[in-house]
């Protein structure tokens, strides 16, 4: 009798089931537990009440991202409840040994960031953090996502965590990617499509040609956004794209067991005839340059398209929202955003701050200068990200176009730390989320790629890149 074809996360997830029994949630193995100092103090307090170590530190990492400075991080930090939250990520791990990436170590940075530039992050794993952007590592061939407070207690008492198996969508992009298009408009224009909430319940997988034309790098930005459209993760099966971006990493197997493990990783793919709960595809040639207009990434659009009216919406429920989002941005339906003056740019933020945002920034805006009306800050992901853009003359090039390079942290992707857009004021931003107050109180929003974001930075305004390229 022939085995029931299974998808790559069907095959990782039943893997991984310790127990399961029909009805409950399935006790669920984890490989790693990533901890930062936002979701971790309260979980650490329930080990300390029950008497309880953490069951297994070498599979436990820890850094400071959310709450960090990026200017001057060799000093105490300045905000209260900030210095506070990192102070008690650094007495939480020395207390239970777990080991921190804290402020001034090489390999501080974003949580999502580091875990695959360090090789901690490898296909066929099991991976959660107290962050739903844990999707991001889902690029390598693996099941990530993000838990709560209590389930991070469970995972660092028994390094499991009880979860309901998600079903299964495949979103598969063909054809060839235009000019100017980036990993970003790719998923900016799948939840435009779907919604924000057109993939709860699912966990999605990435397919096409489109897809596997992509770098690690780009590939991390659309698995780092599944959980926009309401996904519980997201993955792309490895190749060997994702071999060559592991080898030699710190962490990563070595010699003669990375061959070992190559062999192993070559099994993670999805069997033919395999049948997913919800199949979608899309074409390539139809995605162009993305911007969102509204309070949530599904609000998005081509950036030569115009703001949809009311009676363009799909359902009328959305119309109450629709409308408020647009008061709240200060936006007209049915308007283009084309020239519109934008104030901030920031380019960082788990999806995009790696070595590659960067490159492609500093190619655009090389020999240029930033529009006299722009604030512009870019955030490297992590320390070895700052290095190597120091290594490759890149802070010279944003130096000399009026661009601020700061040091690694979550910065402006969520204001919580002194990096906040001002009341009333418009920024382009190359980070995961447009809610209202994200980046800062009564702060507006426009999530776009690193390159749009790049234009807008040089003119000042709502740019189509293909014009500067």
């Amino acid at each position: 009798m022939s085995k029931k074809p299974k998808t790559i996360f069907e095959k990782i997830w039943d893997a991984h089931v310790v127990k399961g029994s029909s009805g409950y949630p399935d006790a669920l193995f984890i490989d790693r537990h990533f901890i930062h100092e936002v979701t971790s103090p309260q979980a650490f307090d329930g080990l300390r009440k029950k008497g309880l170590q953490v069951f297994n530190t070498a599979r436990t990492t820890a850094t400071a991202d959310h709450n960090v400075p990026t200017k001057n991080q060799h000093l105490p930090i300045k905000e209260t409840l900030s210095r506070h939250q990192v102070e008690t990520l650094r007495k939480n791990c020395a207390e239970f040994g777990v080991e921190l990436y804290d402020l001034g170590h090489p390999f501080q940075g974003i949580v999502h960031i580091i875990g695959p530039e360090l090789g901690l992050t490898l296909p066929g794993m099991t991976i959660v953090c107290g962050d739903s952007h844990t999707s991001t590592h889902g690029a390598f061939g693996n099941i990530a996502f993000g838990i709560g407070t209590s389930e991070v207690e469970q995972v660092l008492a028994t390094q499991c965590v009880l979860q309901y198996k998600p079903k299964t969508m495949k979103i598969e992009i063909n054809g060839q990617l235009g000019k100017g298009v980036l990993s970003k408009d790719i998923i900016l224009y799948i939840i435009s499509k779907i919604s924000a909430s057109g993939a709860t319940g699912f966990f999605v997988e990435y397919t096409g040609e489109a897809i596997r034309s992509l770098s690690m790098e780009a590939r991390m930005t659309i698995c780092n956004m599944s959980i926009e459209m309401g996904a519980r993760g997201g993955l792309i099966a490895p190749d060997e794209t994702t071999f060559n971006y592991i080898n030699g990493r710190k962490f990563a197997p070595q010699g003669k067991r990375f061959e070992e493990a190559v062999t192993r990783w070559k099994q993670l793919k999805t069997d033919e005839g395999v049948a997913y709960d919800t199949e979608l595809v899309f074409d390539a040639a139809d995605i162009e340059p993305m911007i969102t207009y509204g309070t949530n990434p599904g609000m998005g659009m081509k950036v030569t398209d115009r703001i949809p009216t009311v009676a363009e919406l799909k359902e009328i429920g959305q119309q109450t929202s629709f409308q408020k989002s647009l008061e709240y941005m200060g936006l007209e339906s049915g308007t283009s955003l084309l020239h519109k003056p934008i104030d901030y740019v920031f380019i960082g933020s788990c999806t995009n701050a790696r070595i590659e945002d960067l490159r492609l920034v500093a190619d655009l805006v090389k020999g240029k200068s930033k529009a006299p009306d722009v604030e512009v800050w870019v955030i490297p992901g992590s320390k070895q990200v700052e290095a190597q853009a120091k290594l490759e003359g890149l802070d010279k090039i944003f130096e000399r176009a009026g661009f601020e390079l700061r040091q690694p942290g979550c910065s402006a992707c969520l204001g919580m730390n002194e990096d906040k857009v001002p009341e009333g004021k418009y920024c382009v931003s190359t980070s995961n989320r447009n809610f209202e107050g994200r980046q800062g109180p009564k702060s507006r929003t426009f999530l776009a790629s690193p390159l749009t974001a790049a234009a807008v930075a040089i003119t000042g305004k709502v740019t189509d890149v293909r014009e500067l390229i």
